[in-house]
């Protein structure tokens, strides 16, 4: 299934790599990889991952503290938010 990702979850990504990386070197493509080993999990198991809202699943990193929000449509996964676990929770729920 093909994956797709909103404009803003994109930026969220690089801001969070970015930030890592200012941290320690190298922890950012920690984070990078996390992620991406992430969305393979949705990939692969798209339906497991619990409902954040009517529309949308989250899965949660196991590393750091982000959840991947996403929708499933027909032909495609579309990655909504790179979300943050300490943030506001709902923040993203406009995007959808």
């Amino acid at each position: 299934m093909r994956i797709r990702y909103l404009s803003v979850a994109e930026v969220e990504l690089v801001d969070a790599i970015s930030h890592y990386e200012t941290i320690e070197a190298g922890l950012g493509i920690r984070f990078f990889t996390e992620v991406v080993n992430t969305i393979d999990r949705i990939g692969r198991y798209s339906e497991a991952w619990p409902q954040v809202s009517k529309n949308a699943r989250r899965c949660r990193t196991k590393v750091f503290p982000f959840g991947i929000i996403y929708q499933l449509r027909v032909d495609e996964i579309v990655i909504v938010a790179i979300a943050e676990l300490h943030r506001e929770p709902n923040y993203w729920k406009e995007r959808i």
